[in-house]
């Protein structure tokens, strides 16, 4: 059973800076396109960046590209989404998720593994 446990969210002021961290256990998700989803209360959880399997492939929700920046490193089952110049609208809970191919796609339905998620709060 694969595990993805989130971790690096917090409270920060708007024009800040966070990276959020996703380490998986179980087996190796080398294979797997991995996402980002965000979910604000009331809201439906949102697409925010995946990333391809090796990594030459990153795609973006137009509202946060050009401040996000997804990477992955396959030597420590780990995936990375560093975050700058914060919005207050950013604030949601931050989930990762590995996809089930080898690119990424945008619909949460094709993401077979998700973790539990980390609070991220941008105040203004």
């Amino acid at each position: 059973q694969v595990q993805l446990v989130e971790s690096g969210g917090g409270l920060v002021q708007a024009g800040g800076s966070l990276r959020l961290s996703c380490a998986a256990s179980g087996r190796s998700l080398s294979t797997n396109a991995m996402g980002w989803f965000r979910q604000a209360p009331g809201k439906e959880r949102e697409f925010v960046a995946g990333i391809s399997w090796r990594g030459g492939t990153t795609v973006y929700a137009d509202s946060v590209k050009g401040r996000f920046t997804i990477s992955r490193d396959n030597t420590k089952n780990t995936v990375y989404l560093q975050m700058n110049s914060l919005k207050p609208e950013d604030t949601a809970v931050y989930h990762c998720a590995a996809d089930t191919a080898p690119n990424p796609h945008r619909r949460t339905g094709d993401y077979e593994y998700w973790g539990q998620g980390t609070q991220v709060t941008v105040s203004s």
